[in-house]
């Protein structure tokens, strides 16, 4: 039996309205505020209270209360409503589900990670309740308040299973919603040899260049798995580092593991208010990341004047950091990163982004998504070049190390000009990388 969404909805904001004035009560009794955990344990107590006075006004009223399993369904529904996703939420409990796409409530489309695509029930009774669902994740998901309206029509954000969620409205005929699923937030690089992401080769020459603290920059198309690299990179940063990270909206979740990286601070860009006051943007963050006595800047993802900002960091001592940036090829970073700083407040020229770059930059990894039919459409996602920077002579000069082999996965390719650096922090080529060991 479908679950009644409009009970769903009615008794999740009577839970609510309970759990705002606890809140409030707590805070007038100079009580601390609860933990997330305590909250939640609270919550499904409420959550039986009010179905069960629910049950026994229904029963009064001569009506069939809601059997059992009705009832679990519906309190399952509320709390998914409060701290989950509200509908969304069985698709993103399956952990085989890819990416979801939603044309409006009732188009709703998942790609799964053999690469089949299905369509899916809707998510919401309107797209005004789909919109609602949206600002309330808005509101709570992230480190402040995002507002989805007429005037703030964009919206990025990280769900609470880590997910990356891009939103809009008024731009189109529906509200449109993307969410591309982080199925690996704690990975490793032999996570990603296993996955056939890259060779054992080209893991160990990575392990070496973040222990040698090489500025690494990380290329890729949309969906690529750019971000799963870099959380694989992050993770071989030994734990005694402090590790600053720079986001548009909070997706790294470095902190998270606490055995694996006890000293993050995670910056995150804020928006600016309704009355257009309160911003506080990449470069900014950025910049205050200097300041903040970090072993090393990690940068989620470059898409503007921020990244003038962050060669700069690089080629003053800043070394060891990460970043991730759109490309369709390693040789075409350095014309992407031009273009950046070229728009930038400091319109940096071409010749003075080039010779930037030459100090900042170590290597460029290229990760590349292609659907393999040999295994019926699966997308294959693997490291296809890594290319070092050289020096400059009018323009970057650079070598492509690790080119594509015979299946698209990169090999050694040319000599490494730092290999003694390498060498010097354990890098054997020809050696298997073996994690921890």
């Amino acid at each position: 039996m479908a679950v009644d969404q409009a009970l769903v909805r009615r008794l999740r904001e009577e839970v609510a309205d309970i759990l705002a004035r606890q809140r409030r009560d707590d805070a007038a009794s100079g009580l601390p505020a609860m933990s997330g955990e305590d909250e939640r344990q609270f919550a499904r107590a409420v959550i039986n209270r009010v179905l069960d006075a629910y049950a026994r006004d229904e029963v009064s009223a001569g009506r069939t209360p809601p059997s059992h399993v009705d009832e679990e369904d519906v309190a399952a529904g509320i709390h998914a409503a409060l701290f989950g996703v509200g509908r969304l939420q069985p698709l993103l409990d399956d952990r085989d589900v890819e990416n979801i796409d939603i044309n409006g409530h009732d188009n709703v489309f998942v790609q799964y990670s053999d690469g089949r695509e299905a369509r899916m029930p809707p998510v919401a009774e309107s797209d005004d309740e789909l919109v609602e669902l949206v600002q309330i994740l808005g509101a709570y998901s992230g480190l402040s308040s995002r507002p989805f309206d007429a005037a703030n029509p964009q919206l990025d954000i990280r769900l609470p299973d880590g997910s990356r969620m891009s939103a809009v409205m008024d731009v189109c005929a529906r509200p449109s919603i993307s969410i591309r699923r982080a199925r690996l937030s704690r990975v490793h690089l032999d996570d990603m040899v296993r996955l056939g992401s890259m060779t054992n080769e080209v893991a160990a020459f990575l392990s070496a260049a973040v222990a040698a603290r090489k500025n690494i920059m990380i290329a890729g198309a949309t969906n690529a798995g750019k971000t799963t690299l870099l959380r694989a990179l992050a993770n071989e940063i030994p734990p005694h580092e402090r590790l600053i990270t720079v986001e548009r909206a909070l997706e790294l979740g470095l902190g998270e593991f606490a055995d694996l990286h006890p000293n993050v601070v995670s910056f995150e860009e804020r928006l600016p208010n309704s009355e257009g006051n309160g911003a506080i943007s990449m470069a900014a963050l950025v910049r205050r990341s200097l300041r903040m006595n970090p072993s090393r800047v990690i940068v989620g993802e470059v898409l503007g004047d921020e990244i003038v900002t962050m060669l700069n960091a690089m080629s003053q001592g800043n070394d060891g950091s990460l970043s991730t940036i759109h490309a369709n090829s390693s040789i075409e970073v350095f014309n992407r990163i031009s273009t950046y700083a070229i728009q930038s407040t400091e319109r940096l020229p071409v010749e003075a982004t080039m010779m930037l770059i030459a100090g900042a930059i170590d290597f460029v990894v290229f990760v590349q998504k292609q659907n393999d039919f040999h295994s019926g459409g699966r997308l294959r996602r693997f490291v296809a070049s890594i290319r070092e920077v050289n020096g400059i002579d009018g323009r970057v000069l650079s070598s492509e190390i690790f080119a594509a082999g015979i299946d698209g996965v990169a090999v050694p390719a040319a000599p490494i000009a730092c290999i003694d650096e390498l060498t010097a922090v354990g890098y054997a080529p020809g050696f298997a990388y073996l994690q921890g060991l």
